[in-house]
């Protein structure tokens, strides 16, 4: 049985055994084989086992599949050639001696070359959560929004409980000073 094993160091020697027809690859839980690694699509590819060959399909992923370091859409995995899903490097262990791929066919002028398979499309579980204003919302306004300034409920206060508190204030600080000047008054002279 095949198993893919990882390169990368931190998780060098972690496998996954290729036991059915269809294995999806990515960062996220809900695929069948799970590599938690930023360069690695939440649903990045899938690993499909047609009889004796592994085939690889990438699934539209942001930083690519590659084997042997060019990058493909759809490609069969041999032992001993490499794979990468984004920055996360991996080989295929079938449990057999490593051989040396076997020479590419020859291929004739006259027979055309298979279009690859389109890729399937896929639906992305991912939300996109609206943030703010955008730029052009900002730039289409031209300032601030119509009745900005006319809410009441933050319409600027007038200040007459404030000129109430200080005119009240100023008469009980002379009724003060002039009751205190009274007793002094009236203290002066009973002494002499």
């Amino acid at each position: 049985m095949a198993k893919l094993v990882i390169l990368n160091q931190g998780m060098t020697g972690r496998t996954f055994d290729l036991n059915v027809d269809r294995t999806t690859v990515g960062r996220v839980e809900e695929n069948t084989f799970q590599i938690a690694d930023s360069s690695v699509s939440s649903r990045h590819a899938e690993i499909l086992l047609r009889g004796s060959e592994v085939l690889v399909r990438d699934l539209n992923s942001t930083n690519g599949s590659f084997i042997n370091g060019e990058k493909i859409t759809e490609a069969v995995l041999k032992p001993g050639q490499t794979l990468r899903f984004g920055q996360v490097e991996l080989k295929i262990d079938d449990g057999q001696p490593v051989s040396a791929p076997p020479p590419p066919a020859p291929v004739s002028a006259s027979a055309p070359a298979p279009a690859p398979a389109a890729p399937k499309k896929s639906v992305d579980a991912t939300m996109v959560i609206p943030r703010g204003v955008s730029l052009n919302d900002l730039e289409q306004s031209g300032g601030r929004p119509v009745g900005f300034d006319t809410n009441t409920a933050f319409s600027k206060k007038t200040n007459k409980v404030n000129m109430w508190f200080i005119i009240i204030g100023v008469i009980v600080f002379v009724v003060i000073v002039a009751f205190i000047f009274y007793l002094i008054n009236q203290a002066g002279p009973s002494s002499k």
